[in-house]
């Protein structure tokens, strides 16, 4: 890996729960001697990628990323195109709607929208998702090229009892999504929720994933039928608001699968 994409990978580490990192965590996170890891924080901070918090010391998220999201957001609309698609499969399943975006090695969450139907939903706290382990990712493996593939079989971490552990287990996931054209991951990456996914597609290709998250013991074989087909209407807008469509060997296994009503894994 290079100097620079060693430096760029740090800023993986924050999330929501993390938004502010000290020197000696990320020491630990990363898995570098400190002063490596000093050397590409001072890096990203010179370019304003991180800025440290004036109290704490600790990094946080710099202004420069504010203006590459505003530019890549301009130049490459994105958000936009899920405005009214989430709210509205959101409220159609009772469910959390989200949308994420495929980029080197798992999916980055766009955006979400949660139903107000039940007092009990899933609340999206992830901004990455792995390939492995959630619906989004493997209905974009299914679609995706062997390269994206064999990034996803590399490291397969477990998350729940029900991650895939092993080379074999994901492609089994994976060949179920590609026959349905939908993925369905039952507390794979976590305990309660049963996720639903379908690919997204702009000009260039696969390039992201719809899905909803469910609160597992609600799902039922008539839930899930009108997730699917919610879902489906959401991918189709989504794609063409994202400038791609649907490849017809897609739109063909959700004819032949459009009545899907049993959960798998």
């Amino acid at each position: 890996m290079s100097t620079i994409a060693k430096a760029m990978k740090l800023l993986d580490f924050f999330s929501l729960e993390r938004p502010e990192i000290g020197l000696s965590d990320f020491h630990r996170l990363a898995g570098r001697d400190k002063a490596t890891t000093f050397r590409h924080l001072t890096a990203l901070e010179s370019v304003g990628l991180l800025e440290q918090n004036p109290t704490t010391r600790a990094y946080r998220i710099g202004p420069a990323v504010l203006r590459l999201a505003h530019l890549r957001e301009i130049t490459l609309p994105r958000r936009a195109g899920l405005r009214l698609a989430l709210p509205r499969l959101a409220e159609a399943t009772g469910e959390t709607a989200h949308a994420s975006l495929l980029d080197s090695d798992g999916l980055t969450t766009l955006a979400h929208h949660e139903s107000q139907q039940h007092s009990a939903r899933v609340v999206i706290h992830e901004s990455r998702l792995p390939l492995h382990a959630t619906a989004s990712g493997i209905a974009v493996l299914a679609s995706g090229g062997t390269d994206l593939m064999a990034r996803a079989r590399a490291v397969l971490p477990a998350y729940t009892e029900t991650t895939a552990r092993s080379p074999e287990e994901l492609e089994a996931a994976v060949d179920r999504a590609r026959k349905t054209g939908f993925a369905i991951s039952n507390q794979t990456f976590e305990d309660g929720v049963t996720g639903f996914a379908a690919p997204l597609f702009d000009s260039g290709g696969v390039t992201g994933a719809v899905a909803v998250a469910a609160v597992s013991s609600r799902v039922t074989a008539d839930l899930q039928r009108t997730i699917l087909t919610e879902l489906r209407k959401a991918a189709e807008t989504i794609s063409t608001n994202w400038g791609g469509s649907i490849p017809p060997a897609l739109l063909s296994a959700w004819d032949a699968n459009a009545d899907i009503s049993e959960t798998k894994t």
